[in-house]
């Protein structure tokens, strides 16, 4: 092949072999000498040592994004990518939606059936969520705690996205032990006024869902599309903050018009 000689150094990553540096000269070049390899052990050592950090790095970012239990994005990854759909749909105009959405029946479930057989409905539910969102392209799918979850879209129109909603509240329905969900979104593509900051479409998202689960709706309520959401988001309360997402007090909802 033309090559005059060779030096080989082993990568080994936590006690295995994970590939090698390989440095090679030209034929009629001066051969490597022990201190060739000496060296090309060394920076094989260096490698190993970038790939172990890289990997390292990679664990703490997907604990400090990710929800032990389902496995999708956590609270934290919502708040940073909602902000960064905000300064998109600010650029572009690019349409943004939130869905948010309450497992009913839990606490039944785990005073009944015990802690274990909760979080197993918690992890159904979030794999039906997350192939909901897989018909959405870039949807990130998380759970905020306890029994809340949302979906992120920015693209998709509004009218996908409740389409969404929508399916999503029937297989949430048909979930053994489950008694479906409450569903509410928000979107840029409907009229819901002045979009200032994130926080106010997580407010319309959260009111939508709080009227859901007042009316016991099977179906998503859409701020824009009722009235009656958008002026319980813009009604100042700290209870409808849900970027404090936990132990916010319930709101007395009017029922649902036919």
């Amino acid at each position: 092949r033309g090559r005059g000689s060779c030096v080989v150094a082993p990568i080994v990553l936590h006690g295995r072999a994970w590939g090698e540096l390989y440095v090679a000269r030209p034929a009629g070049a001066k051969p490597f000498a022990r201190a060739d390899a000496d060296f090309a052990t060394v920076l094989a050592a260096v490698v190993a040592a970038g790939i172990a950090q890289a990997e390292r790095l990679e664990e703490v970012r997907k604990l400090a994004f990710t929800d032990p239990l389902t496995g999708l994005a956590n609270r934290r990854a919502v708040d940073t990518r909602l902000d960064e759909a905000i300064e998109r749909y600010r650029a572009d105009g690019s349409v943004v939606s939130l869905m948010v959405c309450d497992l009913n029946g839990l606490k039944r479930v785990n005073d009944t059936h015990g802690h274990a057989v909760g979080d197993r409905l918690l992890e159904r539910f979030g794999s039906v969520l997350s192939r909901c969102g897989a018909r959405l392209p870039g949807a990130l799918a998380a759970r905020l705690g306890g029994d809340e979850f949302c979906l992120l879209t920015v693209g998709p129109t509004a009218d996908e996205v409740v389409a969404v909603a929508e399916e999503l509240c029937v297989r949430a329905a048909e979930l053994e032990l489950g008694e479906g969900v409450a569903c509410g979104v928000a979107s840029t593509g409907d009229p819901i006024g002045p979009l200032k900051s994130a926080r106010r479409l997580f407010r319309l998202a959260d009111a939508a869902q709080y009227r859901a689960k007042a009316a016991r709706s099977a179906k998503p309520v859409v701020a824009g599309r009722d009235g009656t959401v958008i002026r319980l988001a813009d009604t100042p309360s700290p209870s409808r903050d849900r970027r404090r997402f936990r132990d916010a007090p319930t709101l007395d909802l009017p029922p649902e018009q036919p």
